[in-house]
């Protein structure tokens, strides 16, 4: 009989990106054992941009604090997934995803967690087709790791992936290769691209023979429903984790999914809600992760918006705080995971949410 697991997720507000309080208090209380961590989701204050140091300070600060209580190999195993921006009332804060052995008994499927961490991507590599291919690799590994058999029973992947920078340019030029922009911004929104129809190719959404390398970051009907990527400087391969449903783990934990066609169609969360049972007594939310796009067209259900047409302020950056306001007014708590820029994450203007909620009061 396979070994019975059991998927905790702690949710640590934080008062900065070096902050680590919360997550030492947890491990000094016992609530959380520095052995079963398999990842930690953040929400930090930075502008989410390339120069957006605060993940790389807060993934700095995480791996000093667990170093204390893990040896150098283990805090490296961890994957360390930070979204850069909380505009508007977005709430700082870390998620953190532990595995545990759980119980011999149960019956019914509950919350299983997965992990896969990515060898380098070369630069020239980065928002083409081989980018994609990794990912999908990637992913698969992540599925097996959960120990999810069915792909319909994987709820959410989340992604960190990386971006161009000028060094990362010239040290592809100088081996002779080219690599697909030299915008280190838009390099970005590529990555995420690639890394997400890496997901939907590895769900069996999409195959790879389908997908022509000129159509990424470009053809947003190509999409996954549950793909969630942010690229950052803090890393130059892909750390990945999957999120399901498997009758091998036990635990009150349980998640679903959602895709919002647009920014304001809440009507799929609430349905994810209700097979969650949320908002009664019979279930409590313990995460909320979703993606944030301000489209390509330049309206929302027929009113134009200026989220595209502003020069002061990106417009993953506007996405980020009206999602997140949109969201939080539905679940009761701004303290949820938005990350912006959703290029083949859901259908343009739109993207996958996932609830994590503890069942029964458990």
């Amino acid at each position: 009989m396979a070994l019975m697991r059991e998927a905790k997720v702690h949710r640590i507000a934080t008062q900065g990106p070096d902050d680590v309080s919360g997550l030492a208090a947890a491990i000094a209380s016992g609530a959380i054992s520095p052995a079963g961590i398999l990842a930690i989701l953040g929400k930090t204050e930075g502008n989410g941009c390339v120069n957006d140091f605060t993940r790389a300070f807060s993934v700095q600060s995480l791996k000093i604090e667990l170093a204390r209580h893990l040896p150098t190999a283990a805090v490296e195993e961890i994957a360390y997934v930070m979204s850069g921006g909380t505009e508007g009332a977005l709430s700082p804060h870390i998620l953190v995803l532990e595995r545990t052995a759980g119980h011999p008994v149960h019956d019914r499927p509950s919350l299983a967690i997965g992990r896969a961490l990515t060898p380098a991507l070369p630069p020239e590599d980065l928002g083409r087709l081989a980018q994609v291919q990794m990912a999908a690799e990637g992913v698969r590994a992540a599925i097996r790791d959960a120990g999810i058999d069915d792909l319909g029973d994987v709820h959410f992947v989340q992604i960190k992936c990386p971006l161009l920078t000028s060094e990362r340019i010239q040290r592809a030029e100088a081996e002779g290769y080219s690599t697909a922009t030299r915008d280190t911004l838009k390099s970005m929104g590529l990555s995420r691209a690639a890394s997400a129809l890496g997901v939907a190719v590895a769900l069996g959404e999409l195959s790879l023979p389908d997908i022509d390398e000129a159509q990424i970051g470009r053809d947003m009907s190509l999409w996954s429903s549950r793909a969630s990527t942010s690229a950052g400087v803090e890393l130059e391969n892909h750390e990945i984790v999957v999120l399901g449903m498997s009758r091998s783990w036990s635990g009150p934990l349980a998640v679903d999914h959602a895709v919002m066609a647009d920014a304001i169609d809440v009507a799929p969360v609430k349905a994810a809600m209700d097979r969650l049972a949320l908002g009664g007594e019979a279930a409590s939310l313990v995460a909320l992760l979703a993606k944030a796009e301000p489209g390509t067209s330049g309206r929302l259900r027929g009113s134009r918006h200026t989220m595209l047409d502003d020069s002061d302020i990106s417009a993953t950056r506007h996405a980020r705080a009206f999602v997140g306001g949109v969201l939080a007014g539905l679940v009761g708590t701004a303290e949820i995971f938005v990350s912006g820029g959703a290029e083949h994450q859901g259908p343009d203007g739109g993207g996958p949410v996932a609830i994590i909620a503890r069942r029964n009061g458990g």
